[in-house]
């Protein structure tokens, strides 16, 4: 039996329910032979479907943004939560090959469409920001609301609102500690300065303001976060094993806190490298020894150098060491990227979906990838916007900005 089918089956077996997912493996709309699959450039990994941006429920002129993922406890279903400028859209992605629209979440009545709407989960509900969008809020849905939306896709209303922030450009979820942190926040509310703006949610639908952190060091003097992830700590420095640490993309520099106390958070660290352009995102390792980070404008100062990443070494948090900065093999901007054991996913706008072995984190290098945007690999803002590599059945979702969601899988025997 493969891996995905014994995934499936144990989690039918849980359900025991009707509409638990079915025990097939996906078929490919088209499988990456002699470098391509349909018209996408690839290596090693397969095109299982797409949807359009229509066939997500958007509007004329609608684009996409983030997308992230929910596997229900009870059915083994797994679904993919996929933001549009216009709202968020909820495709049931259990059979990858043929995935279905379930329902859309609207933006918040009198808020605008957005180019930036960010969406993670906490305990089987969904959290929803979106970036200068006037009042917005984060938007609290449960998502074991899909389990009865099985005919014409729903359009759904929140469950909760939290007014605690207007706008924000992302939102971090801390899912140990039942933490959510809104990042870049304005146009009303606590906006801490655009730094860390930390919210209790072990209650999903009454969020809790707890607290603020802004380092004025970083942020090119503000403090602001575009990004950041935060966690319980496990890693190499057993002076903070427990703690929650927040590691910030601060623009300029990354930003290492602790704020187990949300009312009184620490700075630990803050770290600079060379020919910063503007730090995005980045990412820990498994074992939170490496924190995996891109720089969104670098390669426009250095545009035949390849797509960069830069890859720290965290044995001491208060002293971070840059140990590589990697260069891919595309010309592209890279975005956002996650980590998987060994393995990071990056969305790098033209080039699509890049996929790399980290077993030697300060080595990395190219397994495969899926150029969602074959019209250029040039630099620019279009193409990939982000990935969600996380379903325990091996399925990868991308999100094309003016295009719409890849599912996609890794080839047989490609090691992905």
């Amino acid at each position: 039996m493969t891996r995905r089918l014994l995934l499936l089956s144990l989690a039918a077996s849980a359900a025991g329910c009707a509409d638990a997912p079915p025990l097939a493996e996906p078929t490919p709309r088209a499988a990456c032979t002699e470098a391509v699959a349909e018209t996408y450039p690839c290596d090693g990994v397969d095109l299982l479907a797409f949807m359009s941006i229509q066939e997500l429920g958007g509007a004329p002129r609608t684009d996409l943004n983030d997308v992230w993922g929910w596997t229900d406890p009870e059915t083994g279903r797994e679904y993919a939560l996929v933001g549009r400028s216009d709202g968020a859209a909820f495709v049931d992605v259990t059979v990858p090959s043929s995935p279905r629209l379930v329902g859309s979440l609207p933006r918040t009545a009198g808020s605008p469409s957005s180019a930036w709407r960010d969406l993670k989960v906490y305990a089987d509900h969904a959290f929803v920001v979106a970036d200068n969008a006037g009042a917005h809020g984060m938007q609290v849905f449960d998502l074991r609301r899909l389990r009865g939306a099985d005919g014409e896709p729903v359009t759904f209303e929140p469950d909760a609102l939290y007014d605690g922030i207007a706008s924000a450009h992302n939102l971090v979820i801390d899912t140990d500690a039942g933490m959510a942190v809104a990042v870049g926040a304005g146009g009303g509310g606590e906006t801490c300065g655009g730094g860390l703006h930390m919210i209790d949610i072990t209650t999903p639908t009454a969020p809790a303001f707890t607290g603020c952190f802004n380092d004025p060091d970083t942020g090119r003097g503000t403090g602001y976060t575009h990004d950041a992830q935060c966690v319980v700590y496990h890693g190499p420095d057993d002076r903070f094993t427990g703690r929650r640490i927040c590691l910030g993309a601060n623009v300029d520099a990354l930003s290492i806190a602790d704020v187990s106390d949300p009312a009184a958070p620490v700075a630990l660290a803050v770290a600079t490298y060379p020919a910063a352009g503007y730090l995005h995102q980045g990412w820990l390792t498994d074992d939170h020894r490496f924190f995996f980070m891109d720089d969104e404008a670098d390669e426009f100062a250095d545009p035949g150098a390849g797509t960069r990443t830069l890859v720290w070494d965290l044995a001491e948090l208060d002293d971070p060491i840059l140990v590589k900065e990697h260069r891919g093999v595309a010309l592209s901007t890279d975005h956002n990227l996650y980590i998987r054991g060994d393995r990071m996913y990056q969305a790098n706008y033209t080039s699509g979906l890049r996929v790399l072995d980290i077993s030697v984190p300060a080595s990395p290098f190219e397994l495969g990838f899926f150029d969602t945007y074959p019209a250029s690999d040039q630099l620019g803002f279009a193409g990939a916007w982000s990935v969600y590599p996380f379903f325990a059945s091996g399925t990868l979702l991308v999100t094309g900005i003016g295009e719409g969601l890849f599912i996609l899988g890794a080839s047989p025997g490609s090691g992905i």
